[in-house]
């Protein structure tokens, strides 16, 4: 969140980056809040400060003998302690409402963000892997045809166990999913990230660590009640993101400068209920209510975050590059940078399955895998979690930064539909040939059940 002192002495910037966010939060009432809690925290002061000394005469006053000058003393101490107790109560009401208005506000953008409406003005920074691409059937199957095709995706099966939205992965499948997930671990292991194991329910004082609440509320899967009504701290959602578990594992926490840059990554299953719209680009497994991935966390001294920003888009990018995929990375305009993100550049891998009008020149269609974020001090802010520069100095808000590393089912995608062949198998890419038991090529499997008879498969 953004300081209260500093919406206070910058409101045209905050002003300015809610018209660039498209944010709509009521920045007026903020600042009247903010001045009447102020007014009312030095009028309070001042009574305390009379009280004393009225209190502190009242002793003397009785010793003087001054009876009657000493009885209204007392009762002047007594009307101005209970001017100050509805001074503060109603310091408090503002103060909380202080807060709450505060959650409204977005993250400023870095000044360096190209400015833009919406993602028709994101900038594409570069792309890579175009110079060599390998050879293609001439019309590829997408990916959500083949997978039915070969077994290994089932859509109408987990579309009856859980809805629309989910799928099932099975055989060749789902190995091919934990062989990336595993693969993504090894990869950041090396890059120097330390694994985290996560739970799965969060609570609402992390979704709003991170930013999540209250704008998102309708987004996510709430345990044990509906999403309209009113959330407690503790009540439990399904995580729509590591970032919300392994960011709050600091919350309320002080850390040492020894301590950073600090650098966890975590699996996880992940839940959301926006799905988009249904249709051609929503298909198969792009966009989904249940899926896996890769989350990397940074925990860094602020003077280092811009630094760590485009180090973590390299350790997202690596996955890509081991795997040989053609992609490119964009980086957000203002009008398409999230709530609580200072800068944000997206990882797009090529899918060329698809034909869609902002694919590049060589067809298929893009698929965000990862957004890399620097949310400077804002989650910081949230939740409350701040370092030590010196053990004998005050503590100062961290930077907090992730990035997907990367989102597996739209790698999935990526893998079935660029390295397909004209039989319609499947290569298998060479460093996840290890964590698939030395398989090469994903060959698919025979149906079972009644239905497989209907479709011509078994007799």
């Amino acid at each position: 969140m953004l300081s209260r002192q500093f919406v206070r002495e910058n409101p045209d910037v905050v002003r300015d980056a809610l018209e660039k966010k498209g944010v709509d939060a009521d920045l007026d009432r903020i600042l009247e809040v903010d001045e009447e809690w102020r007014e009312l925290k030095k009028k309070g002061d001042d009574l305390r400060h009379e009280r004393n000394e009225v209190s502190s005469k009242i002793g003397r006053l009785k010793q003087e003998g001054k009876d009657e000058e000493a009885e209204e003393a007392i009762e002047r101490s007594q009307e101005l302690k209970d001017e100050l107790e509805e001074v503060e109560e109603r310091a408090d009401e503002l103060e909380a409402e202080l807060e709450r208005l505060l959650l409204t506000l977005p993250q400023v953008p870095a000044d360096d963000v190209p400015v833009g409406e919406d993602e028709s003005e994101n900038v594409e920074r570069r792309r890579e892997g175009f110079d060599d691409l390998r050879e293609l059937p001439e019309d590829v199957t997408p990916h959500y045809d083949l997978g039915e095709e070969l077994d290994i995706l089932d859509f109408e099966r987990g579309a009856k166990v859980s809805g629309g939205g989910f799928y099932f992965a099975k055989g060749d499948g789902a190995k091919l999913e934990h062989a990336l997930v595993q693969f993504m671990l090894d990869v950041h292991r090396e890059q120097g990230y330390e694994d985290v194991f996560p739970p799965i329910p969060v609570n609402s004082a992390s979704m709003e660590g991170t930013g999540q609440f209250p704008k998102f509320v309708e987004d996510a899967y709430r345990i044990g009640d509906v999403n309209e009504a009113d959330y407690e701290d503790d009540d439990l959602w399904l995580l729509p993101t590591a970032e919300v578990p392994v960011t709050n594992m600091y919350r309320d926490e002080i850390l040492l400068d020894d301590d950073l840059p600090l650098k966890h990554q975590a699996y996880s299953p992940n839940f959301r209920r926006e799905a988009g719209e249904h249709g051609t680009e929503t298909r198969g497994i792009v966009r989904v209510h249940q899926f896996n991935k890769v989350e990397m966390v940074n925990f860094v001294r602020p003077d280092e975050s811009e630094d760590r920003f485009h180090g973590l888009v390299e350790e997202a990018e690596e996955v890509l590059q081991r795997l040989e995929l053609p992609y490119r990375i964009l980086e957000m305009c203002t009008g398409d940078l999230g709530f609580t993100q200072a800068k944000k550049y997206d990882l797009e891998v090529w899918a060329p399955g698809d034909d869609m009008p902002e694919g590049p020149d060589v067809g298929g269609r893009w698929l965000e895998v990862s957004s890399v974020s620097n949310f400077e001090d804002f989650q910081a802010r949230r939740a409350s979690i701040q370092y030590r520069p010196e053990r004998h100095e005050s503590a100062e808000y961290l930077h907090t930064l992730n990035g997907s590393g990367l989102a597996v089912p739209r790698i999935v995608v990526a893998i079935l539909e660029y390295y397909q062949n004209e039989d319609g198998t499947v290569d298998v890419p060479d460093p996840l040939q290890p964590y698939m038991g030395g398989q090469e090529v994903i060959e698919g499997h025979e149906k079972v059940g009644e239905s497989a008879l209907g479709a011509g498969e078994k007799e």
